[in-house]
């Protein structure tokens, strides 16, 4: 792995004059400093890769082997005829071994599990959503090309490619966060990277509960639901929380059923023993060999599928689905961007009609009344919580209108002193006109009920509903 070491150059590079007057650096350098520290990281880094088979580095990447990297870059550092004080050295030497083994900058901001979004807008602006809230971190890269040397290395670990001819690209980082990035000539101030982080520790119905985002009841239905086989759509907009939700929704599938899932960048973390994961391909260099969710969602019913879990529908591939739900796959769960249960039939309406088949609005709205059984809001309020904002029931067709109740809801009252919306969950009184199918599909639906009241949440619902269950 290692290659002789080359004898010490005498002292590596001076600094000038100005440099060698001025005082240590402090905890937050400016940047004039920052540049100095970060040449001196540059020649470290250049002097390592002389002297190691980086890829045999890689390849082995275990705690021995970075603790030998870790070693070498120190006695690196001494070879600097620069005095560093403690923080500056290990500073760069951990800046210089987040370089070699992981993806530099952004292990910091991976590091920290408060952190929900990552925004990279070029080298110097990276923005972070923590606790609801998006404030301008410090991280920086040193330039454009550092960049794209990152994201190089995100998109070719899951056997894709970012390049002025591919200048988009979704990929997945190895703890099952979502990467979406844009790079020059579309991005014109540098290259534009989103990570939405998933935790190590999925989110369930039981933190949504203790974090306001739902009521227990709400959780007791869309389970008496998903077992009861009912096709579910989760709607909402960017960032409201869809495939969270989705994710918490695919958990109340049995563990004896088939489950195939089919997304653009895996995300979903299913722990049922029988799942089968499909993700899409892009096209390769030449424009060839491009696999859609399309193509993948035809191909799933050949699959003997017990439960089709589609990441989300965006495109002609919406009219394929509705055509699963409708065939024998009830149980299927999907998402699509919709700012309300209403607007969702009017968005489906839009991405059958990109299918390329003529078919005439009542027979589109025939099969999505036919198809989806329930719809499930949710949405990002003002300040940055989450919330269920309301389970709707698709009734079935009056006239061309496709007919819906609401069931459960949230009805915001207004904004703290935190700047953070809050309001009360409400059941609106209506009983579903599901619940016989779903007790014919041996969903336990006994224990649901529907009179007009407040519901309850919070941490002290959640321990009196724990204390229920035991």
């Amino acid at each position: 792995m290692f290659r002789p070491s080359k004898p010490p150059s005498g002292g590596g590079e001076k600094p000038d004059a100005e440099n060698s007057e001025t005082p240590r650096p402090s905890p937050t350098p400016t940047d004039s400093q920052r540049i100095d520290l970060d040449s001196i990281k540059t020649r470290i880094h250049r002097k390592l890769l002389d002297r190691l088979d980086l890829s045999q580095v890689i390849e082995q990447d275990s705690d021995v082997t970075r603790e030998e990297v870790k070693t070498l870059v120190a006695a690196l550092c001494d070879e600097e005829d620069v005095l560093l004080d403690h923080a500056d050295r290990q500073r760069i030497i951990t800046e210089v071994l987040d370089q070699t083994f992981g993806l530099g900058p952004l292990e910091e901001l991976l590091g920290d599990p408060a952190i929900s979004d990552i925004m990279i807008n070029g080298p110097k602006n990276i923005y972070i959503e923590k606790g609801g809230r998006l404030t301008k971190s410090s991280v920086q890269f040193k330039d454009n090309p550092h960049v794209l040397h990152v994201l190089d290395k995100i998109v070719s670990a899951v056997g894709r490619r970012v390049d002025e001819v591919n200048p988009m690209v979704d990929a997945r980082l190895a703890d099952g966060s979502r990467v979406n990035a844009i790079i020059p000539p579309l991005a014109l101030d540098g290259p534009s990277i989103s990570i939405r982080r998933f935790g190590k520790d999925p989110v369930t119905f039981d933190n949504y509960i203790g974090w306001s985002s739902a009521t227990p009841e709400m959780r007791d239905l869309i389970h008496a639901c998903v077992v009861g086989r009912l096709n579910v759509l989760i709607i909402g907009g960017t960032g409201s929380g869809k495939t969270t939700l989705l994710n918490n929704c695919s958990s109340f599938i049995p563990e004896t059923e088939r489950i195939v899932t089919i997304e653009d960048a895996a995300e979903l973390q299913l722990r049922q023993p029988h799942v089968v994961r499909l993700e899409t391909r892009p096209a390769n260099i030449e424009g060839k060999g491009r696999i859609s969710i399309r193509d993948l969602l035809v191909n799933s019913l050949r699959m003997r599928p017990d439960r089709i879990v589609v990441g989300e529908c965006r495109g002609g591939e919406t009219l394929d689905m509705l055509q699963a739900m409708n065939t024998g796959h009830d149980g299927s769960l999907t998402t699509i961007h919709a700012n309300s249960p209403r607007d969702s039939i009017q968005r489906i309406e839009t991405m059958v009609m990109m299918s390329g088949f003529d078919l005439p609005v009542r027979a589109i709205r025939t099969q999505i009344a036919s198809a989806i059984d329930l719809i499930v809001h949710a949405s990002r309020l003002t300040g940055g919580p989450r919330k269920i904002l309301s389970i709707t029931e698709v009734l079935g067709m009056e006239g061309d209108v496709v007919t819906q109740q609401e069931i459960m809801s949230f009805e915001q009252q207004g904004v703290n002193e935190d700047g953070k919306a809050f309001g009360r969950f409400l059941c609106t009184g209506v009983r579903p006109a599901f619940l016989d199918r779903l007790q014919s599909h041996g969903a336990d639906a006994s224990g649901l009920s529907f009179e007009r009241r407040e519901l309850g949440t919070g941490p002290e619902v959640l321990e009196r509903d724990k204390r229920n269950r035991s």
